[in-house]
């Protein structure tokens, strides 16, 4: 009788790239609503003051006469969220290369509705907070949460079409690009002119190891986390280097696919012509191929495509939660809660996350298929476009990261801002997800 350990069916499934991607993005999300729930529970309990030492506590890390000096808090967002980063450009670099956006025919429509759902909320916050304190916060209502989102489809199950997860995560990877720029851009206070030079040598550095083919990710890893330190010293947000390091990671495997089948075919003939022991153990000559084919499969694969892959499950178990953690526990008083909802800050975010998205995504969608400029997903509907648009609509971890950034000091500002994502981000994703579920598949439209 042959027993099956209660793993083996998941090893015995073949999953392409993106589904790895998704069922990685699902349990982010699902981890991401435990965390948060955590640092909310904390934040408004008697170790309130405990967990808000504990964040606030400096961390030293040095060498010789070097030496980074940061809270805990500062170590979580710009130290391990350049990790975070490093994922999100690696995505993107996919998504370009191989993945959806690789076709413009089918990438147009992800790429325009994103841009809409970008300006529109940037421009709805401007309109409320023009002229005012809050201002600066112009691009935190611009993002979306990818695993939140992709979460909220994913739970959905075959009532919506594959093509239109795909239209969000694609949505969802431009979004971040477009993150990513606002912040390098617009949330850079002063920069040092000297070490962003050293910054971009790092990166030209691992430029010359992906040309001169090394696939190695060690000397990788060393220059990139070089640039991470000239990065916090430039002033330019030092988890830019995730992203820009993720560029020069080598996409091409080491060995063509040809040969790799060959070679395998080759190497399986010569193990099964030795006899099977009655003890069922392996000749040292097999145990000698399996070696070789298991580092075949390794060079066959990119090291753009094995950082991923190995980076997805320490990223959504430790960085996103520790992030969770950090940045979502605030301490909310109910009597006044609803004065803080209608603070321009506040309301500026829910508005851009919630209107300011749909008109994006959902408007721009429509406008592009109307002119003929794109098509609709296969197996999708304008009615399913906007249940997504309002998922576009869970700003979440990036909108938070980026409120960080533009109230710097000022904690009345972060907590409003705060309050305005923890709002627009829940009734973003439960009517996004209510809308899909009862009402979208429901409705035919066609666009003519």
């Amino acid at each position: 009788m042959k027993l099956h350990a209660p793993w083996e069916k998941a090893f015995n499934k073949i999953a392409t790239p993106f589904e790895h991607f998704l069922h990685a993005q699902t349990t982010t999300g699902l981890i991401l609503m435990m965390t948060t729930v955590i640092a909310l529970i904390l934040a408004n309990s008697p170790l309130a003051d405990a967990y808000s030492h504990f964040f606030h506590t400096y961390a030293k890390v040095g060498f010789g006469s070097f030496e980074l000096s940061q809270s805990i808090h500062h170590w979580i967002n710009d130290g391990l969220m350049a990790i975070f980063f490093f994922i999100v450009g690696l995505e993107i670099k996919r998504e370009i290369l191989v993945g959806e956006l690789s076709n413009i025919k089918v990438a147009i429509l992800p790429i325009l509705a994103a841009i809409g759902g970008m300006i529109m909320p940037a421009l709805i916050y401007l309109f409320i907070n023009s002229g005012g304190e809050g201002a600066n916060g112009w691009g935190i209502p611009m993002a979306t949460d990818i695993a939140f989102a992709i979460s909220a489809l994913v739970l959905l199950g075959n009532r919506v079409s594959a093509p239109l997860v795909t239209f969000l995560v694609a949505l969802a990877i431009v979004d971040d690009l477009g993150a990513v720029v606002v912040i390098a851009l617009f949330y850079t206070e002063q920069i040092a002119m000297q070490p962003l030079a050293f910054a971009f040598v790092s990166f030209l550095v691992m430029i010359a190891f992906n040309r001169f083919g090394i696939h190695a990710t060690l000397p990788y890893f060393i220059m990139g986390v070089v640039m991470w330190v000239f990065m916090l010293e430039s002033g330019v947000h030092a988890t830019i280097a995730g992203v820009i390091a993720a560029m020069a990671i080598p996409s091409k495997p080491k060995f063509a696919p040809v040969e790799f089948t060959q070679h395998t075919q080759n190497l399986l003939q010569e193990y099964d012509n030795y006899p099977i022991a009655t003890d069922h153990t392996m000749h040292e000559r097999q145990k000698a191929i399996l070696q070789n084919i298991k580092d075949r499969i390794d060079s066959v694969s990119s090291p753009a495509s094995k950082l991923e892959h190995s980076l997805h499950l320490p990223v959504s178990l430790i960085v996103i939660p520790l992030f969770a953690l950090a940045n979502a526990g605030i301490s909310i008083d109910f009597s006044s809660i609803g004065e803080t909802i209608i603070e321009p800050v506040s309301l500026g975010i829910i508005a851009g996350l919630i209107i300011g998205k749909v008109l994006g995504i959902a408007g721009v969608a429509w406008l592009a298929i109307k002119l003929g400029i794109a098509r609709l997903p296969e197996g999708s509907n304008m009615s399913q476009i906007f249940g997504v648009a309002f998922l576009g609509g869970i700003g979440f971890t990036m909108s938070i990261f980026v409120a960080e950034l533009a109230f710097v000091g000022n904690a009345e500002m972060i907590f409003q801002a705060k309050v305005g994502i923890l709002a627009a981000s829940l009734f973003a994703g439960g009517f996004g997800y209510i809308w899909l579920r009862y009402i979208a598949k429901q409705e035919k439209e066609l666009i003519n």
